[in-house]
């Protein structure tokens, strides 16, 4: 086997065939990036099979769709119940029946309300020509709406000043790509009608909700972090790059890794087949924080033997020499880091693992290929004798306190730890968004001015065809409905039992005593028979009772809820349905509760992925460093950060999110760069130089130290600019990963170390 020395001796030499050869690669392997597509659907967090998404599905297949675009409508002074405002409102739900895409409008004015003369059920729009109403016809149709269960806290607001007008859309079913384009002209379409209207009316505030609402704003959201973050991400790469190494030649040395792992990383992918997303689509960023720290070590090495009074050559094979294993070492432990997000149970983390474990180890490879050309033309003075660098005063400082740096960073890290636990998953679909985002200002007017974000729905099985108007049935159905208003957070229960009672009072002259379920199954069918003959095109039950009428979907909307709620209900709701109506029992299914779950089992997968990462990582140290003792201590440099972060977090701030459960394999995969590189130098000091544990510390802060502080830098830089997407899963996972990276180097340089000293004999370290 080649050692270190002989594989800098091969790369000095054929330094201008590697770097031809380098750029050749890049060439053709970011040629792939035509093949990329972007996916805006919200079903790509979702495996195929995931049960929640084949239940949500299911029910779209068995009702009318639940895709839909909705204006959310307010005023702030007086109600919408005035001629003025209720046409205003008309004539959007009459414009929308021409959107693209629509299969069903429902809104206050369209509400099919019914009343009995004679034997006859009438059926009419609430509100079809509002301007031609009376005022005391409006009064009392506005005392009819405020007083209708399917309306107020779902249609309409219970003090009459929001409103919605939603569409249902037939969405393709196709690819999640022309799904996306269908995505993308509806919500175009939608935004022009909706300047449109506050132009005519601005006395409304509007808002746009809905799946494609939600879908574009993720999209919009990858194309603001796009737009400015890997921007912003490479001019802070150059200027740090040009302060801390102060080298015009090194700084393009630099600028050319990350300008050349970029495309290919991205062009490998697209050769593979991957299409991008709202949370891989983040992985550029993240590897040009990465692709980096291989070059910086190599160049500081360089530089640092050369301000030594290392002639450039010798310095060159010497920087090499010293970092070809830890460099190596670092990109494979950081790659399996990133792979381990392949245990996640969400599809875009794992492909966000790959992509960035990809990119890291072309950065290794591009490194070594680019850099032994450019670095015979750098070119720096030595340093004055006797001026220590930083590094080195800070190993002194850290000999002279090795006592307190120990007891101390042992007694703050087990105290900060734990708080870990009282993390709590805390997941909306929403505030994945920061406040101002159109799509969370939306969100919340829905639950603020109108009804909640959140619906669970359930389909309810009668047994057999038509048998949603047995009476059994429908009690049943009706006390679930009860059931489920008298839970914290429900503001509204749809149900196809509250249809029922009203047409039973109707049908008796609107006697609020006979607003209950009918005692007769065949008088129940002929009321709804007479009801559906009634209603117009587009506006049946359809989005209530399937298709041969043996089950109904009730819809519960829930308002200020998290993830571990929305859970909870669903469970609580399917044990009332075993122990009252088993008959009916039946779990809660859609975009709410596949959220819900998710993120919950990401968490649990990812607890299995980062527990292989940090094996996997350990035991490579073994083998690598040739000391088992060695790679277990290892441990706690590693795995010490990331629950250090988690639990300032649980500290300070309590709440996470989906994101969350994969920032330790994320940060693990990091944070070993450090420790890799200081114990591979301090391991060189003890068993090739034959130097004592105090000299291997300082002889690390001396060849280490300064390429620690400049590559955590970046790093940090990094992973903080990331924190500025507006996009809260990137968000987190980029200032948690920040101040996991910034924590790993205290306790690299600051605690490590005196590890080391205080273990050394048990570490057995011997000169080779």
């Amino acid at each position: 086997m080649f050692s270190a020395q002989t594989w800098a001796d091969l790369l000095v030499r054929l330094r201008y065939p590697l770097f031809v050869l380098g750029l050749a690669l890049v060439v053709v392997c970011a040629l792939g990036a035509q093949r990329l597509v972007f996916e805006n659907d919200y079903k790509v967090f979702f495996t195929d099979d995931d049960p929640h998404l084949v239940a949500h599905e299911a029910m779209e297949d068995a009702y009318t769709k639940s895709d839909s675009i909705s204006f959310l409508i307010g005023v702030e002074e007086g109600d919408l119940f005035t001629p003025q405002r209720l046409q205003a409102i008309a004539d959007l739900t009459e414009r929308m029946w021409t959107f693209q895409r629509v299969i069903r409008v429902d809104s206050v004015t369209n509400f099919q309300h019914t009343e009995a003369q004679g034997d006859d059920l009438t059926v009419y729009a609430l509100f079809e020509n509002p301007q031609a109403l009376s005022a005391a016809e409006i009064a009392r149709r506005k005392a009819v709406a405020l007083n209708e269960v399917t309306l107020v806290n779902a249609v309409i607001a219970a003090d009459g000043r929001a409103t919605v007008v939603n569409a249902r859309l037939e969405m393709p079913t196709g690819s999640s790509l022309e799904r996306g384009e269908a995505t993308a002209s509806i919500m175009a379409d939608a935004r022009a009608l909706r300047d449109e209207f506050v132009a005519e009316h601005p006395d409304f505030e509007v808002h746009l909700m809905g799946v494609p609402a939600i879908d574009q704003a993720f999209n919009d959201s990858t194309v603001r972090d796009m737009e400015t973050l890997v921007p912003a991400m490479f001019a802070v790469m150059i200027v740090v790059s040009a302060l801390l190494l102060r080298s015009l030649l090194a700084t393009f040395a630099v600028v050319l890794v990350i300008v050349t792992t970029l495309p290919a990383t991205i062009g490998s992918v697209g050769w593979l087949g991957f299409a991008l997303n709202q949370i891989n689509v983040s992985s550029p960023v993240i590897i040009m924080t990465l692709c980096v720290c291989d070059a910086i070590h190599i160049l500081v090495s360089h530089l640092q033997l050369q301000r030594q009074g290392m002639e450039v050559k010798a310095a060159r094979r010497r920087a090499l020499e010293i970092n070809m294993q830890p460099v190596f070492l670092t990109s494979l432990t950081t790659a399996i880091g990133f792979l381990c997000l392949n245990f996640s149970d969400s599809p875009p983390f794992r492909e966000l693992g790959t992509f960035v474990a990809i990119g890291v180890m072309f950065a290794w490879l591009l490194s070594l290929c680019l850099l032994p050309l450019l670095m015979g033309g750098m070119r720096v003075k030595p340093r004055a004798e006797g001026k220590a660098s930083l590094a080195n005063r800070l190993g002194d400082w850290v000999l002279a306190h090795r006592g307190v740096l120990f007891w101390g960073g042992l007694v703050v890290a087990l105290f900060v730890m734990a708080w870990a636990p009282r993390n709590q998953l805390s997941d909306s679909t929403y505030q994945y968004f920061d406040p101002g985002v159109p799509i969370r200002d939306a969100a919340e007017f829905l639950e603020q001015r109108l009804t909640g974000f959140d619906t669970i729905a359930f389909s309810l099985p009668a047994g057999e065809s038509n048998g949603v108007t047995d009476p059994v049935y429908l009690n049943r159905l009706d006390a679930f409905t009860r059931w489920a208003l008298e839970q914290p957070n429900v503001v509204h229960v749809n149900a196809f039992s509250d249809v029922m009672k009203r047409l039973n009072r109707d049908m008796h002259g609107g006697d609020p005593n006979w607003y209950r379920i009918p005692d007769d199954p065949e008088l129940a069918a002929q009321y709804l028979l007479l009801y559906e003959f009634s209603l117009p095109f587009g506006l049946d039950l359809s989005n209530q009772l399937n298709f041969d009428k043996s089950a109904t979907r009730l819809s519960v909307t829930l308002r200020h809820v998290k993830a571990d709620r929305i859970v909870e209900f669903e469970q609580q709701a399917q044990a009332w349905l075993q122990h009252n109506a088993p008959s009916m029992a039946a779990p809660g299914s859609g975009v709410t509760v596949m959220f819900a779950h998710i993120g919950q089992n990401n968490i649990r997968s990812m607890l299995s992925g980062s527990l292989v990462a940090l094996i996997s990582i350990s035991l490579t140290l073994m083998i690598a460093l040739r000391s088992w003792r060695l790679g277990l201590l290892s441990l706690i440099p590693n795995a010490f950060p990331s629950l250090i972060a988690f639990g300032l977090w649980g500290l300070l701030v309590q709440e996470v999110n989906l994101a969350v459960a994969a920032i330790f394999s994320i940060s693990l995969g990091i944070v070993v760069d450090d420790t890799v590189h200081f114990l591979s130098k301090y391991l060189r000091a003890r068993q090739d130089h034959g130097d004592s544990a105090e000299e291997a510390v300082r002889y690390a802060y001396g060849t280490v130290g300064t390429a620690l502080l400049v590559t955590t830098t970046i790093l940090v830089l990094g992973f903080s600019i990331l924190g500025l997407s507006d996009f809260v899963v990137n968000e987190i996972t980029g200032l948690l990963t920040a101040l996991t990276i910034s924590i790993a180097l205290v306790y690299d340089l600051l605690f490590l170390p005196t590890v080391l000293l205080r273990l050394d004999g048990w570490l057995k370290l011997r000169r080779a």
